[in-house]
């Protein structure tokens, strides 16, 4: 288990070349605590200079490292899923002060992560290759799959473990050397806390390194970086269209998971209670803080009133508050993020829909501009309205009503975004029927749409994003294919 990953343990120092340094002008950044409102440590400030020493480090790294054998990788991956494994309460303690999650979520995403890093693990042994037969005579072609390089890795604040561990795990077990820029409101459960765990393993110095800062000082430096052969980014669609842009520029393969707009279909016939209970864990789950939470509820008209109804009693049910203390929704990450989806909610409301519940701030004893927003349920909503066809990425539910499955196919889809879904449907025909029509990487029938598993592929269309995580698709990412062929008898030529 690693020393020290404590919330009020010493990290400010970059981790870079295998070594724990300061940030060339010794610059560093208060990390807070979106209960508290109070920063509880602080990190590094990279500069770009940090950043190209992160990126020589990896470079050079990481032709020993793709050339070690794989159960030597699988071993080093084994070793650091067993610090995340010993380390679990330290880190849901930790993910409290830093992301505000409760915990819950704490346990989930080092769950998430723990799954991650074991699917990783098995990657090394699966890197195959093939032989394909010659048109010519006496050639043989073998086709070998080899690490791309050096892969950037950007995650974000909302689940910064799991979707850190997403990338960074299988990037290092495929071979490549890994530069990790965690965001800024979460740089240590998202960042720093990777080093940790392998720093006792036998991975070489300078195969992974991590650099904390702001996004605007250092971020289109390590976008853009011309060592980087591969770009994994989560966030939202508007940076990362930027990020892709900026890989682009170094022909880097983006990996990019983006936002969502994704629809909870209810269709007449449906058991509501088993449809409201999804809905309440992916609307509310880290206070709608999730790529592939439930931006907007479509349900038929013969079943709205009894939804809406069901749902707010529900939401009502939730405890709001401090995520140290036994709550089901804590704060969010920060004052942007709420006033922003609380304008949403007024000026859904304005536009002519009903707020059943919600739409406030929760006051916290001792806590000045409280983070803490009240779960909400809206009625009435239209698929133009600001809660609706903005990613509001809070606790709301805004609840539309369908009067058949074409009209609800037609509502899911009309978004720029493609990335998850979920149907509840008395019919599992009919049910079938709508997840084949929506145009989303990710369909959830009978459940919600937070779902999640290593071994199976995770890809949005659209706005969502380009490329894809989990088990073979993101190793796709990390590798390449590199043909050799052996003329084994003298070949023919026409001249």
């Amino acid at each position: 288990m690693p020393d020290d990953i404590s919330p009020d343990s010493d990290w400010d120092s970059l981790y870079i070349d295998g070594s724990w340094v300061d940030a060339a002008d010794g610059g560093t950044i208060p990390v807070e605590d979106p209960s508290t409102r109070e920063a509880f440590t602080e990190v590094a400030a990279a500069t770009e200079a940090d950043v190209d020493a992160a990126y020589e480090a990896a470079a050079s790294a990481s032709d020993e490292w793709g050339a070690t054998p794989p159960a030597a990788r699988e071993e080093v991956v084994r070793e650091a899923l067993q610090a995340l494994d010993d380390a679990e309460a330290d880190i849901v303690e930790l993910m409290s002060h830093e992301a505000g999650g409760t915990a819950g979520y704490g346990h989930t995403s080092h769950h998430l992560a723990m799954d991650q890093a074991g699917e990783a693990a098995t990657l090394p042994r699966r890197m195959k290759g093939e032989h394909i037969a010659s048109n010519i005579p006496g050639k043989e072609n073998l086709v070998q799959r080899e690490p791309k390089g050096v892969v950037t890795v950007i995650s974000p604040w909302n689940f910064p473990l799991n979707l850190s561990a997403r990338a960074v795990f299988p990037a290092l077990a495929a071979g490549n050397a890994v530069v990790l820029k965690p965001a800024t409101n979460t740089p240590i459960s998202g960042g720093l806390l990777f080093a940790k765990l392998f720093e006792e393993t036998d991975l070489p110095a300078g195969a992974l390194n991590v650099v904390t800062g702001r996004g605007s000082e250092i971020g289109d430096r390590v976008a853009g970086h011309p060592e980087s052969d591969v770009v994994a980014f989560t966030g939202s669609t508007e940076v990362g269209r930027r990020v892709a842009a900026a890989a682009g520029e170094n022909l880097a393969v983006p990996a990019m998971e983006l936002g969502g707009n994704n629809a909870h279909v209810v269709t007449g016939d449906a058991d509501v209670d088993r449809a409201v209970d999804s809905a309440v864990f992916g609307s509310f789950i880290h206070q709608g803080q999730v790529c592939i939470s439930i931006n907007r509820h479509l349900v038929h008209e013969d079943a709205y009133d009894e939804y809406v109804a069901k749902l707010t009693e529900r939401a009502e049910g939730l405890a709001a508050g401090s995520a140290h203390d036994e709550v089901h929704l804590g704060p969010v990450i920060d004052e942007t993020q709420r006033d922003k989806m609380l304008a949403y909610v007024e000026e859904t409301v304005d536009a002519g829909a009903t707020l059943e519940t919600g739409g406030g701030i929760v006051d916290l004893d001792g806590v000045e501009d409280s983070l803490v927003v009240e779960p909400t349920v809206l009625s009435d909503v239209t698929n133009d309205m600001a809660a609706a066809c903005n990613e509001h990425f809070g606790p709301i539910a805004p609840v539309i009503p369908f009067s058949d499955v074409d009209e609800a196919v037609a509502l899911a889809n009309d978004t720029e975004y493609g990335l998850s879904g979920s149907v509840h449907a008395g019919d599992l025909g009919t049910a079938k029927d709508i997840a084949d029509r929506m145009e989303t990487g990710m369909v959830h029938i009978g459940d919600q749409p937070i779902n999640d598993e290593a071994h199976v592929p995770f890809s949005g269309t659209g706005a969502s994003g380009m490329g894809g995580y989990n088990t073979d698709e993101f190793l796709r990412e990390v590798t390449e294919n590199k043909w050799i062929s052996i003329q084994h008898e003298p070949r023919e030529y026409p001249f």
